[in-house]
C-alpha cells in the first residue's frame, strides 16, 4: 500500500525544475543554433561569391567599378553600367510603386465599403504570386508596344528637350529601357508594399481613430495625423522589402531592359542590370576572367542589398528610439 502511494506521488519541486531547466536549455541552443546558422550561410555565400570575383578585382582593380566597358572578346569587363542600370530601374519602381501601395492600402483600410475590401485584397494578394518570367513576358509582348506606340514618343517630344532634365527623357522610342523596366518592377513590387501597409493601417487601434473624427478631423487629415505616425515604422519596414525586391529581380528585367552595355542617361536607351547580366551570359562565359566577372557582380549585387537592409535597419532602430520604444 505504502509502494503504491508513493509510486503514485508527483515529482519534488527539485526535479520539475531540473526537467524544466533542461528542456528550455535545449531549446535555447537549438534556436541559438538555427540563427547562427543563418549568419554562417550568408557569410559562406558572401566568401564564396568574393572568392569567385576576386580574380576579376585583381586584374581590372578599382576600373571594375567605374569603367564602361564590357568585352569578353578582348576580355575587359567593367561593372558600371549594370550597376547604374540596378539602381535607376530600382529607383523608378520605388517612385511609382510607393505611392500606388500607399493608396492601395488606404482605400482599403479607410475608404472601400466592406464588402470591396475582400476580393480587391485577393486580387492584389494573386499579383503577388505571378511569376516573374509570366511578367517578363506581358511587358515585352504587349507593354513594350504601347510604351513604343504611344509613351516614349510622347515624352521624348514634350521632355527631351528641356534644361537639365532633357538627357534623361530623350532618346530612341523602341519601348525597351530603363524606364519600361522600371515601370514592370513596380507592377511587381507593389502588392508585397501595399500588403505590409494594408495590414498596419489595420492594426491602428479603432479609438485612435474616432478620437481624431470626434475633434473634427477630415479621413486625410486622420491618415496623416494618426495612422502614419502610428505605424511608420512598419511602413518603412515594407518599402525596403520591396526595394530589396526590385533590387534582385532577373527574368522580368531581362525581357524588357535591352541587355545593352552602353552607359546612357537617357531613361528611354537600353541598358543592363546585374542580375540580367548574370542571367544572359553566365552559360556563355567561356574564360576564367569572364566568369570571375560575372561573379564579381553577383557579390555586388549582394553588398548592394545588404547595405539597403542595414540602413533600412538603422532607420528603423532610429524611429523606434526617437518613438519612445
Amino acid at each position: 500500500m505504502s509502494a503504491t502511494a508513493h509510486a503514485a506521488a508527483p515529482p519534488s519541486p527539485s526535479r520539475r525544475r531540473t526537467r524544466g531547466g533542461t528542456g528550455d536549455m535545449a531549446f535555447r541552443l537549438l534556436a541559438a543554433g538555427a540563427a547562427l546558422l543563418v549568419l554562417v550561410l550568408l557569410g559562406l555565400t558572401a566568401l564564396s561569391m568574393l572568392w569567385g570575383g576576386w580574380p576579376a578585382f585583381r586584374t581590372f582593380g578599382l576600373h571594375f567599378f567605374i569603367g564602361t566597358e564590357w568585352d569578353p572578346v578582348a576580355k575587359r569587363f567593367a561593372a558600371l553600367v549594370p550597376i547604374y542600370g540596378t539602381l535607376v530601374t530600382a529607383a523608378i519602381a520605388m517612385l511609382i510603386a510607393v505611392p500606388v501601395s500607399f493608396g492601395i492600402a488606404v482605400f482599403l483600410t479607410e475608404v472601400s465599403p466592406r464588402w470591396l475590401r475582400g476580393p480587391v485584397a485577393a486580387a492584389i494578394e494573386l499579383l503577388a504570386g505571378v511569376p516573374s518570367i509570366i511578367y517578363g513576358m506581358w511587358g515585352l509582348f504587349v507593354f513594350v508596344p504601347f510604351m513604343a506606340d504611344h509613351v516614349d514618343p510622347w515624352i521624348d517630344g514634350t521632355l527631351g528637350g528641356l534644361p537639365l532634365i532633357g538627357p534623361l527623357f530623350a532618346g530612341p522610342p523602341m519601348g525597351i529601357g530603363m524606364l519600361t523596366a522600371g515601370i514592370i518592377l513596380a507592377i511587381m513590387v507593389v502588392p508585397f508594399i501595399s500588403a505590409v501597409m494594408r495590414d498596419v493601417f489595420a492594426l491602428v487601434p479603432p479609438p485612435l481613430r474616432e478620437s481624431a473624427f470626434a475633434l473634427g478631423a477630415t479621413r486625410w487629415e486622420v491618415v496623416r495625423k494618426v495612422v502614419l505616425p502610428y505605424t511608420r515604422t512598419a511602413v518603412v519596414g515594407g518599402i525596403f522589402l520591396g526595394l530589396g525586391r526590385a533590387l534582385g529581380e532577373t527574368m522580368a528585367v531581362t525581357f524588357v531592359l535591352g541587355n545593352a552595355h552602353d552607359f546612357s542617361i537617357s531613361l528611354l536607351a537600353p541598358g543592363n542590370s546585374i542580375a540580367a547580366a548574370i542571367a544572359n551570359e553566365f552559360t556563355e562565359a567561356d574564360s576564367e576572367i569572364y566568369r570571375s566577372s560575372l561573379i564579381a557582380l553577383g557579390f555586388l549585387l549582394f553588398v548592394v542589398t545588404f547595405i539597403v537592409l542595414a540602413a533600412a535597419r538603422l532607420m528603423l532602430a532610429r524611429m523606434a528610439r526617437q518613438a519612445g520604444r
